[in-house]
């Protein structure tokens, strides 16, 4: 991993945009950057969490440049008080400038875990990085007629060249599959800031429903098309793309506010 995306995994480490931490970077990138993160409301919190992001989208996060695509909470209970936001920049300079306008921001304070006042409604947050892959589409977020449910997978791989057949696994064959089955892709994304970068996949799906997406999974498992490519590829791994365990899914439901419904 580059070592300006260490210095960033250590400088947001438990912190939401600590821009007074923000390392030096060398020439800008220009290729858009994303920003997922996992914020844990403090108990009794999490509807003044919301409340905040229902107010302020525009005249804190998309005035300082961040375009808001999705606010997401697990699907049924959730007891630990978790947010999922997805926010995007045009590169990685620009989600650090945003960070340091925030962090100057008053409007900011009760989002600001750095600060050490008791009015701070965040427990702890959880900083993940990405770029999109080369087959992924363009993520325009938009509200849909009917509720539907977002699931958000993640692969790890045992190599870096496990994982260089599973995107051109994706590429040829899985997200054409996919919408066969009736899984809309949203977006697909390399991360660049998570431990094993290098050996992971992370990209969400939306679903009509958690039993639609069962339903779907199903199908495309028994697809011809699906086997043919599954296996061609393990054959040239000797065996398969991901570890024992290395696929996570997770489902969400968006708030009334996001833009992704």
């Amino acid at each position: 991993m580059p070592f300006f995306l260490l210095a960033l995994v250590a400088a947001f480490s438990g912190t939401l945009y600590a821009a007074d931490a923000v390392p030096e970077l060398g020439p800008p990138d220009a290729k858009p950057f994303y920003d997922l993160q996992l914020i844990t409301a403090k108990p009794g919190k999490l509807e003044q969490v919301h409340e905040w992001f229902r107010q302020h989208q525009q005249d804190v996060l998309a005035k300082h440049g961040a375009t808001n695509l999705a606010y997401l909470v697990p699907v049924g209970e959730n007891p630990e008080n978790k947010l999922l936001c997805l926010h995007k920049f045009p590169s990685l300079p620009a989600m650090l400038e945003f960070s340091r306008a925030l962090k100057a921001d008053p409007l900011w304070a009760p989002l600001d875990t750095s600060s050490k006042s008791p009015d701070v409604l965040v427990e702890k947050v959880e900083l993940m990085g990405f770029t999109t892959t080369d087959y992924s589409p363009e993520f325009t977020p938009e509200k849909a007629l009917k509720p539907r449910v977002f699931e958000l997978r993640t692969y790890i791989c045992p190599s870096r060249d496990h994982l260089a057949l599973l995107h051109e696994r994706f590429r040829i064959h899985t997200v054409k599959l996919f919408a066969q089955h009736g899984m809309q892709n949203l977006v697909y994304w390399q991360p660049q800031d998570l431990e094993d970068s290098d050996r992971k996949l992370v990209y969400l799906l939306a679903h009509e429903s958690q039993e639609a997406a069962k339903k779907s999974f199903a199908a495309f498992g028994k697809d011809p098309d699906w086997i043919a490519a599954r296996e061609a590829s393990e054959k040239v791994a000797g065996g398969s793309l991901t570890e024992k365990k290395g696929v996570v899914s997770e489902f969400f439901t968006a708030t009334e506010y996001s833009p992704l419904r």
